[in-house]
């Protein structure tokens, strides 16, 4: 059996941090994406980075292929950490799991989180046809990853290790597609919607219409760079994260 402890990291670890803020990564992705955010973050932010199962130090369990489960999973395992004010990010897959626990952590009367920050993902409401799905012919599902480029081109051109990762990300890209939005009353949270200006996967638009999902405050930034922006505007976007979460950390 797996230990909530196993499901959650921080980079640097803050006891007297006044905000936990709970980050979830894309398809593919695991908890070393967030390893150098607390650098650029005031200290009385302590990054949480979701470990998810098939990946880093859970390589050897199974990845999940479905949302529901996923979140009910998360759900679980986060409650023990929500002993101070907390707020979620999640960026692409991220920003779902970030959104649909909030949603869940409602419904069972846990606590909330003090904000939500969605980045490179279209509102969940806006339905989307993939391009290419996570059952694909391998050839098909690798020239989809390189269009995305959020897949290292060592590891694309690198036949050993894709063998290795492919499983993880199809189960990955299952949970994106395998979705089904339900709708539910609006979260009491503020919501800041954060996408990249060359990115297809989520215009302007789509991320207005995240909206909706709040009855609380509500913002959209834009910054330069496509779908993985948060890697090279990672300066630019904890500056946003940490001007919304100010009164809360002051």
């Amino acid at each position: 059996m797996t230990s909530n402890a196993s499901w959650f990291s921080s980079p640097q670890p803050n006891s007297r941090a006044r905000l936990r803020l709970f980050c979830f990564p894309y398809a593919g992705g695991g908890a070393v994406i967030y390893r150098a955010w607390p650098e650029l973050l005031p200290s009385e932010i302590e990054i949480s980075a979701a470990q998810l199962p098939g990946r880093g130090n859970r390589i050897r369990e199974a990845p999940y292929t479905a949302l529901s489960p996923l979140v009910q999973a998360t759900s679980e395992a986060i409650l023990p950490h929500l002993d101070r004010p907390f707020a979620f990010f999640g960026h692409s897959m991220g920003a779902m799991i970030a959104f649909e626990l909030a949603r869940h952590l409602r419904a069972s009367g846990s606590p909330q989180p003090v904000h939500l920050f969605v980045s490179g993902r279209r509102a969940p409401q806006i339905p989307r046809a993939p391009r290419v799905r996570f059952d694909a012919p391998e050839p098909e599902f690798v020239a989809e990853l390189r269009d995305l480029e959020g897949t290292p081109p060592e590891v694309l051109d690198h036949p050993e290790l894709m063998q290795l990762m492919l499983p993880l990300l199809r189960a990955d890209f299952s949970v994106v597609h395998t979705y089904a939005y339900a709708p539910a009353p609006p979260l009491d949270c503020p919501i800041t919607a954060i996408g990249g200006l060359q990115d297809e996967e989520a215009n302007r638009a789509q991320l207005e219409a995240w909206r909706e999902h709040t009855n609380a405050a509500f913002k959209v930034r834009m910054l330069q760079g496509g779908h993985f922006f948060l890697h090279h505007e990672r300066a630019l976007l904890l500056r946003v994260i940490a001007q919304e979460l100010r009164e809360h950390i002051s």
